[in-house]
């Protein structure tokens, strides 16, 4: 067996005895499934078409929480060949593999593997589970589903489960006559069973791995196809939510004609289905052909939703189209190259959004998931892009901001620096070379050394193959440094060193805007002349570092915020924060830069949106005496912005001025304690709640629906507990599910704090549970009480939440900076309570709150001080 290889740098030590063995390899599956959906079973059976590599008298290959009832090994000769029956059948629950023993040795050449086996439907949101909804009518009803990604295809049926190991595969369902079928091919066989059942036969797929494949059996109901290019396009629903399907159904087909056109390749299936499921872990899965989806990224009324809500179905539906070329056309070899799928989708996705809504401003939002990438980029629990996966289980560590959201943007910082279209030559070329195979990362920057000429390993391997990202110094005469930046102010741990930079710069009031490249592949680089305080670096934005530049300059660039692009002033005041965060700058320097906002009359969401994060953390640490002076502060910068923003959309709102609003309002409301705000918040409240059909008292806007719930809970009592929480049990849609279900974390009694924490361990689906209990976790006041709780109940919690999104239900311990002594015990317990896993993923929410801890002993005290001087706020 050749060792899989990490970036084209070498052999990853270990990763063999992973695998399985090499003497049989399969090529086509033929599977028949029969789900029992009362008694949450299925049986099972499965013919594969294998090449027998080497002769061997053992076949091993994935299975697990499976019966194996049936073997039968068959060759290939048409006129009686041998059919041998194992001897023993082994199975390895902790290694996930059945073991198929025969007593004699198995030929080389073509054979056919059949088993029979039987399984359960589980609850665990993973393999082949059950997933259930209530109609309208108060009838629950129960759906069979799949998620196979990374490594549960193997509790759907014995399979090769590892992602090189491609196949096609022929699925049949039998179902209950009542009920749909879905699959990842077209339906080409319907017939009736002597029982009366249905058996629903699906077209062979194109080879693909396992993680891919998909089969759906419940009461559903489909849209008439919509033909997108000879392609059909259907989005699969639980009824009564037709009307919910018509903008999915448009983002799909603008994303199938743009893909199509942007790779150069046509659509690698026969149709396309976007399925909305009632109870699904992540927020979609890219099966070939049928997308998988939970109902909040699907199903969505653009009347009664906001426009960051729209957004994220967009996203979302564009990401997972994505992948039907990145990901399902072409698939890495190995877990350990997952990034090439997830951040090259997230890359396609902005781009893809940005062009079906060039006003919502896409890249400029971007900006905002880049800096979650590098809020954990400069920890020194941070890991590289790619990084070594052994066990499969290890892949799951695999899927966070650092695969998503920091390897989109080192791809768009790198398409921005060869070019748009250069880099879209590459990926072309990527893909035609390597359609329905496996690749390693070296063979996409092989393609981009192709159409650039430039040596795109050289660079990319600095960005890929270690952690964290520089910190690019203006120096006063106009040369750039480069050093690690790291939160703790010293580099270290798994954050790298020595990256090429590819920096971008533009002199701010010239003629002349188009960025000048610069290549930063040493510690110090010449700019090609003295610094002015008008040079910008990092100009556009998309580059993956932070920038320092002399205090003159931030003054000068503060008072021509106007001539900055609005990532480009995201990008400074991020920045800024930043080094205040990690204790590199004075907090003052980010403060006077909110002033900034305020005089510039800031209007873009995303910009305001890193101020008002700096003041959340601000209001975690405040000593309670000093609350008025933050409060005040709060008042200071945003009443101007809210009063001239209002609480109504207007005819002159820009598109993203409805996110501005609700951020100003909701931060105004809570941390502002702003009287007029809270009051008008609560009627609006009280009116909705009278008559929620229309009128005056009519239903709250989507736009600040959100905003008032989160001000009338965190002041408000058991009445509006009741009333929300009935709300969030007989939702409209989706979307007000959610809205109403976070709204329930912001209550500050510790009675009605309880009271959500039950309704996590009993009512609320586990889909949702783990990141509504990080937001109560979050809770200022209730927070503390809320993390005793999760330490007592820690084995039902554990127990009942699917185990990939155990690790989410922390993040929300990363802001338990006070009272004193709460982060030692938080980080003593979770160390002394591991996740499967959760390893890094853990380790990075403690150190930020490590970062938080340590932000808030060297400011809280003198906080409201920094804060009067620096917002010439009145004395006390």
């Amino acid at each position: 067996m050749s060792a899989l290889t990490s970036a084209g740098t070498g052999p990853i030590e270990d990763l063999p005895e992973y695998l399985l063995p090499p003497s049989v390899r399969p090529h086509a599956y033929r599977l028949v499934l029969t789900p029992d959906l009362g008694t949450a079973t299925f049986v099972g059976d499965v013919e594969i078409d294998v090449t027998v590599e080497e002769a061997t008298d053992t076949i091993t290959l994935n299975a697990a929480e499976l019966e194996i009832t049936f073997v039968e090994l068959n060759d290939a000769d048409p006129d009686g060949g041998y059919a041998l029956a194992p001897t023993d059948i082994a199975l390895d629950p902790d290694e996930e593999r059945a073991t198929l023993t025969f007593a004699e040795s198995i030929p080389t050449g073509p054979a056919t593997l059949h088993l029979g086996f039987t399984g359960i439907l589980n609850d665990k949101l993973h393999g082949f589970y059950r997933s259930t909804f209530t109609d309208e009518a108060g009838v629950e009803h129960v759906i069979a589903t799949t998620q196979m990604e990374s490594t549960d295809a193997r509790r759907a049926f014995p399979c090769w489960d590892e992602p090189e190991l491609k196949a096609t595969f022929e699925v049949t369902l039998l179902v209950d006559d009542a009920l749909a079928a879905y699959s990842n091919g077209p339906v080409v066989e319907e017939t009736i069973e002597p029982d009366g059942r249905r058996r629903v036969r699906f077209a062979p797929t194109m080879v693909m791995s396992t993680y891919l494949v998909a089969f759906i059996v419940g009461p559903l109901e489909a849209t008439a196809p919509v033909d997108v290019g000879g392609v059909p396009l259907r989005i699969v629903y639980p009824p009564g939510k037709a009307d919910l399907t018509p903008f999915a159904l448009t983002v799909g087909a603008h994303a199938l004609n743009f893909f199509t056109e942007y790779f150069g390749i046509p659509y690698p299936s026969d149709k396309l289905d976007l399925v909305a499921i009632p109870d699904f872990a992540f927020g979609a899965m890219e099966n070939l052909g049928c997308v998988t989806f939970r109902e909040s990224a699907l199903l969505v009324d653009p009347a009664k939703a906001s426009r960051v809500e729209l957004e994220r179905v967009a996203d979302v539906v564009c990401h997972e189209i994505a992948h039907m070329w990145f990901g399902d056309l072409v698939t890495m070899k190995w877990w350990t190259g997952i990034w090439l799928n997830e951040a090259f989708a997230t890359f396609m996705e902005v781009l893809a959004v940005d062009a079906f809504r060039p006003e919502w401003q896409r890249w400029v939002s971007f900006g905002v998931e880049r800096e979650a990438a590098m809020a954990v980029d400069g920890l020194h629990s941070t890991r590289s892009v790619e990084f070594a996966v052994g066990r499969p289980e290890e892949a799951q560590g695999m899927f966070d901001v650092l695969t998503y959201q920091k390897g989109g943007s080192v791809l768009r910082m790198l398409e921005q620096f060869l070019g748009p279209d250069v880099f879209r030559e590459g990926i072309h070329d990527y893909l035609t070379t390597h359609s329905y195979a496996n690749t390693v990362t070296s063979d996409l920057w092989d393609a981009l050394e192709r159409s650039s000429g430039r040596s795109v390993r050289t660079i990319m391997d600095t960005w890929i193959n270690q952690g964290g990202y520089p910190l690019v110094t203006v120096g006063d005469d106009g040369s750039l440094t480069q050093r690690p930046f790291s939160y703790s102010g010293d580099p270290g741990g798994a954050i790298g060193s020595a990256w090429q930079v590819p920096v971008l710069t533009r002199t701010l009031g010239t003629v002349d805007v188009d960025p000048q490249p610069i290549l930063l592949d040493g510690k110090s680089t010449p700019t090609g002349g003295a610094a002015t305080q008008g040079r910008l670096v990092n100009a556009g934005g998309s580059g993956y570092y932070r920038v320092s530049y002399p205090a003159d300059v931030v003054d000068h660039l503060a008072g021509q915020l106007g001539e900055l692009a609005p990532l480009e002033r995201y990008n400074l005041v991020s920045d800024t924060w930043a080094a205040a965060l990690s204790g590199q700058a004075p907090l003052a320097n980010l403060l006077r830069l909110a002033r900034a906002l305020v005089d510039s009359a800031e209007d873009d969401p995303s910009v305001w949106s890193v101020v008002l994060g700096a003041f959340g953390l601000f209001d975690r640490i405040v000593p309670d005496a000093d609350r008025p002076v933050l409060a005040l502060a709060v008042r200071t910068l945003l009443a101007p912005l809210a009063r001239g923003l209002g609480w109504d959309p207007r005819d002159d709102d820009g598109e993203r001025t409805p996110s501005l609003r609700s951020m100003a309002l909701r931060t105004l409301g809570t941390i502002g304690d702003d009287p007029d705000t809270k009051a008008e918040a609560k009627r609006r409240f009280a009116a909705a709640a009278a008559a929620p059909g229309g009128g005056d008292g009519g239903p709250l806007h989507p736009d600040t629906e959100a905003a008032i719930l989160e001000i009338v809970s965190s002041d408000g009592g058991e009445e509006e507990f009741e009333a929300i929480l009935a709300r969030y049990r007989k939702p409209a849609n989706p979307q007000e599910e959610n809205r109403y279900l976070y709204a329930l974390v912001s209550f500050v009694q510790p009675e009605l704090a309880d009271r959500t924490f039950d309704l996590l361990v009993s009512e609320v689906r586990t889909q949702n549970a783990p990141y509504v209990l990080s937001a109560l976790l979050a809770n200022r006041v209730t927070g503390p009480a809320a993390w005793q709780r999760t330490t007592e109940e820690w084995d039902t919690l554990v127990s009942r939440f699917p185990t990939n999104s155990l690790p989410r239900m922390l993040d929300g311990v990363r802001t338990l900076c006070t009272p004193p002594g709460l982060a030692d015990q938080v980080r003593e317990f979770v160390i002394s309570h591991p996740l499967s896993g959760g390893g890094k993923t853990v380790e990075q929410i403690l150190e930020r709150l490590a970062v938080n801890s340590a932000f808030g002993a060297r400011e809280g005290a003198g906080l409201a001080a920094t804060l009067t001087r620096a917002l010439e706020l009145p004395s006390a």
